[in-house]
């Protein structure tokens, strides 16, 4: 039930942490792999990485918030499966932290350009090579700052919380193609999380609103996408599943 044989899956955002760890997983799930990013080399690495331990990926240059970009990306990826493209993982992320008052509107419309317009582009660039027998997949990562409000990120929040109202409506539009639609809301130690990891202060209240006390490792958020990629999870859609320790509770 959850195996990713014969299935092609393209991973935003996949030159480091939980965009790598999820290209991985799914690789060694069976799933043959476009590993994207905004940083090509970053992108080749992690497609190395999987072919060196036995799995299937390419790699290309990506800015999710390129309509064209997108649409080639898709059709590559699709490429890996005969023509089929059967999961997309909108991963790609930025933050451009600041308190309310200092926070401009170009930081505010970048990250909403790259979270919510990138997820967007590429949904929309992939619909045409999503089958229609049940094994499409649209996953999209969100955050607990979409779901509860942060502190200091007011365009990450807005822009975690439109990926889930867009998750949300694609999940209703499109299961009319049997295509479910699910947002992930994770937390791990990955480079987006550095600035927070490093300073003691911040690290110190962030643990102490984990109830597990600790951060996870990439590798333990990707069973999560892989389960929502499979079979497993074929009746499952418009839902968010925080993977977060139980920050979100």
């Amino acid at each position: 039930m959850f195996g990713l044989d014969g299935r092609a899956a393209l991973v935003t955002g996949a030159g480091s942490g939980i965009g790598q760890a999820v290209a991985a997983a799914f690789a060694e799930a069976g799933a043959s792999v476009l590993v994207t990013d905004i940083d090509a080399k970053a992108a080749e690495a992690t497609a190395v990485t999987i072919k060196d331990s036995g799995g299937w990926a390419e790699s290309c240059e990506l800015d999710v918030r390129d309509a064209v970009a997108a649409a080639a990306a898709a059709g590559r990826a699709a490429a890996l499966a005969g023509g089929t493209l059967h999961i997309l993982v909108n991963n790609a992320g930025a933050i451009a932290p600041a308190m309310f008052p200092k926070l401009s509107e170009e930081a505010f419309r970048r990250i909403v350009d790259i979270h919510l317009v990138g997820s967007f582009v590429c949904a929309q660039a992939v619909l045409p090579y999503l089958p229609d027998d049940g094994s499409g997949r649209i996953i999209n990562v969100t955050s607990a700052a979409g779901l509860t409000g942060t502190i200091g990120q007011a365009n990450y929040g807005a822009a975690k919380a439109g990926v889930i109202g867009l998750t949300k409506s694609l999940a209703r539009e499109l299961a009319r193609r049997q295509i479910t639609v699910n947002a992930i809301a994770p937390l791990a130690a990955t480079p987006m999380t550095q600035n927070v990891r490093d300073n003691a202060r911040l690290a110190e209240l962030t643990l102490a609103r984990i109830p597990l006390g600790r951060w996870a490792e990439p590798a333990e958020i990707a069973g999560s996408f892989v389960f929502m990629s499979s079979d497993a999870a074929s009746y499952i859609t418009g839902q968010v599943l925080a993977v977060d320790g139980g920050t979100v509770i």
